[in-house]
């Protein structure tokens, strides 16, 4: 391992920073689509089965054949990872929005009504934060995935420490699949653990008893 730092330190700086880059933007446009989207299902629970199922049924397509799929509409590169990435996103984060809002106990949204908030303010200042916890679980879940799903962008020039996996299942070349593989693990430990903290920030104390 230490020679692998000495050789390639500053490219595993380039590459961890490339994988941040895709992997952070593909989960912001993930989290900008699919909560409003699970917001706004939970006022059309019908339509939120059809809705479902699709995302669902995008989340089997394998990374390799979606990412494939990419390249004839986005061309190589890193727009058609973060297109594939954000696609793969968008179900743990829907679901568990759309869940943890429907959970929200009605008492306290009649509450909301009675003291004069409309629908708008009692969604963002009762209901969003009650189902916090549920929503930032599906948060959490899906940076994980994203994070390690990511290595397979290197495959369409995307970069990340994905080419040092791949490089070094090329060139039969441990330390650089270590060198790689590391890193990515790090990575998505660590994002959990600062979405937890943030979890716990921004999450009402009574949130055991009212969702």
């Amino acid at each position: 391992m230490i020679d692998f730092l000495n050789q390639h330190g500053s490219e595993l700086i380039i590459k961890t920073w490339e994988q941040i880059y895709i992997s952070g933007f593909s989960i912001i446009l993930g989290v900008i689509f699919a909560v409003p989207l699970g917001i706004l299902l939970t006022r059309f629970p019908k339509t939120a089965k059809y809705v479902m199922s699709f995302t669902s049924m995008l989340q089997t397509i394998p990374s390799l054949a979606l990412l494939a799929l990419m390249i004839p509409i986005f061309g190589i590169g890193k727009l058609p990872s973060i297109v594939a990435l954000f696609i793969y996103s968008l179900l743990p984060i829907l679901r568990n929005t759309y869940i943890g809002m429907s959970k929200v106990n009605h008492n306290l949204i009649d509450a909301a009504k009675g003291m004069g908030m409309t629908t708008m303010q009692s969604i963002l200042h009762v209901e969003i934060p009650m189902a916090m916890p549920i929503i930032m679980s599906g948060v959490r879940l899906s940076t994980v995935y994203v994070i390690s799903w990511s290595t397979l962008a290197s495959y369409i020039g995307a970069g990340g420490l994905g080419d040092f996996i791949f490089n070094g299942l090329n060139l039969y070349d441990p330390s650089l699949i270590i060198g790689g593989t590391i890193p990515v693990t790090i990575l998505a430990i660590l994002a959990d653990y600062l979405l937890g903290k943030f979890e716990k920030k921004i999450t009402p104390v009574t949130k055991s008893s009212e969702v």
